[in-house]
């Protein structure tokens, strides 16, 4: 008998720990979150040099995985730079072109990232600003996501609002949140009551704070902390989004799921110009196509795959996340899919080393904008053309396009074989919007500063009235 019980205790032991093996989260398929902020500055982080911001966990989580110095976003503004992220291709390709939604949207026969995601098993969670649509056919519910705890607005107050619009209040699914709290907190803890609701399930999110995006409303404690701070409303929001992100992180280990979680932390454009942020030594801002408007802070952080305390400098778009997460995943792209971006695990595994792109385009109306190896040029419609080398002047400064002819006349030809692809713009933005836009490409591409930045400017409304 005792023989007999004990091989019968071997066998359980046995298929016990096949079991188990099967079962142990690095086994299992990767979770996948993205951190997306809103008008970040380029240097307003620890991890990217800032001094006067706190933000530890941010830091932590950069630390973690790789950071990229020459990643970009699509768009220099908001709801065109979503719309690139969140479909992998230029957003051109749909008439996505200018900022707003223009009471359209998202085309309906776009494929999202969150619909392959969901038709591949995972549940998908969508949380904060949406910006791509406010009509029924583009609510995050009907884009692939199971779940939506956000507003279908592009800013909002941090703080409740008695009679908020459709576009402005929280949201779950549709149906009105009424919070007693500040935003960044709310959309924190329900990150972290997600995660914990995905059980065994793996979950895809899309986590779009509004944050650091005006106006600039922080928390009574938070503005205390930083009273005698130079930027002390952005410090304040900075760290409290830092303790937010912290919170989602700390729930992830406790967990145990960490490390075979893929996470992306990015900001949507470059920091405006209104709220205190700062681009560093890039010229310009959000809204703009110097480097300021659309080179972000990018960090990817996989502890399982990918080694941390890494920098990479090879050139790179938001528009990989999409085509990243495919490979992560293990998810074929589905045949008819068009995607603009690169899978980045080959580059940040050491396995590829040159850049994942040798071209990228920016275009919003008037302005546009070629990437080309070290070249960057940047024209203005019924203006003219500037040209830089950016491994030599990444301030923009030197314009050396009267130089260097052949390289300029081939990054037009770049850029028009990529614009016969795109579509015309299905909405523009406002003639004010317009004007000060281009006047500030003018002023800049001329290295002189702007005599205003948007449309409530004293000196714009000056000359408008005159």
């Amino acid at each position: 008998m005792n023989r007999f019980f004990s091989l019968f205790l071997f066998s359980l032991i046995v298929s016990f720990g096949c079991k188990s093996k099967l079962e142990t989260p690095k086994d299992k398929l990767p979770n996948v979150i993205i951190i997306l902020v809103d008008d970040a500055g380029y240097v307003d982080f620890g991890f990217m040099g800032s001094k006067d911001l706190q933000t530890p966990h941010i830091d932590d989580l950069a630390k973690s995985g790789v950071i990229f110095t020459d990643a970009h976003v699509s768009a220099t503004v908001c709801a065109p730079s979503r719309a690139g992220l969140i479909t992998g291709k230029y957003q051109q390709r749909f008439g996505f072109e200018a900022n707003g939604t223009g009471g359209i949207g998202l085309s309906d026969d776009v494929t999202t990232i969150a619909d392959v995601f969901q038709n591949n098993g995972y549940n998908t969670y969508a949380l904060g600003k949406w910006h791509l649509g406010e009509e029924t056919s583009d609510h995050p519910n009907q884009r692939g996501f199971d779940e939506f705890y956000g507003f279908l607005a592009g800013s909002r107050s941090y703080f409740s609002l008695e009679n908020p619009s459709k576009e402005k209040m929280l949201q779950h699914n549709g149906k009105r949140v009424v919070f007693d709290g500040y935003m960044t907190d709310v959309l924190g803890d329900q990150s972290v009551q997600f995660v914990a609701d995905s059980k065994e399930k793996p979950f895809f999110m899309y986590l779009s704070y509004n944050a650091v995006h005006t106006p600039m409303h922080a928390k009574k404690e938070d503005l205390e902390k930083f009273k005698d701070h130079p930027r002390q409303k952005l410090a304040a929001m900075t760290w409290n989004l830092d303790k937010n992100i912290g919170k989602l992180l700390t729930k992830l280990d406790d967990l145990g799921i960490r490390e075979n979680t893929l996470i992306y932390f990015l900001s949507d454009n470059g920091g405006a110009h209104n709220n205190q942020s700062s681009t560093g030594v890039l010229k310009g801002w959000k809204g703009n196509k110097f480097e300021g408007g659309h080179r972000v802070p990018f960090v990817i952080s996989w502890p399982k795959m990918v080694n941390g305390n890494q920098k990479f400098e090879g050139l790179s778009s938001s528009l990989d996340i999409f085509t990243t997460s495919l490979s992560a995943a293990k998810i074929n792209k589905p045949k008819a899919l068009q995607l603009d971006g690169k899978n980045l695990l080959p580059y940040v595994k050491g396995e590829k080393k040159c850049n994942p792109h040798e071209t990228l385009f920016w275009r919003k109306l008037e302005e546009s904008a070629v990437r080309k190896g070290n070249f960057k040029m940047i024209h203005l419609q019924n203006y003219g053309a500037v040209m830089y080398n950016l491994n030599k002047d990444l301030g923009e400064i030197n314009d050396i396009s009267k130089q260097n002819k052949s390289q300029l006349d081939s990054m037009f030809l770049s850029y028009h074989i990529w614009q016969q692809e795109m579509k015309t713009p299905l909405w523009v933005e406002g003639k004010d919007w317009m004007n000060v836009t281009y006047h500030i490409h003018q002023k800049l591409m001329q290295n002189k500063i702007p005599e205003y930045k948007d449309i409530w400017s004293p000196a714009f409304k000056e000359k408008k009235y005159k």
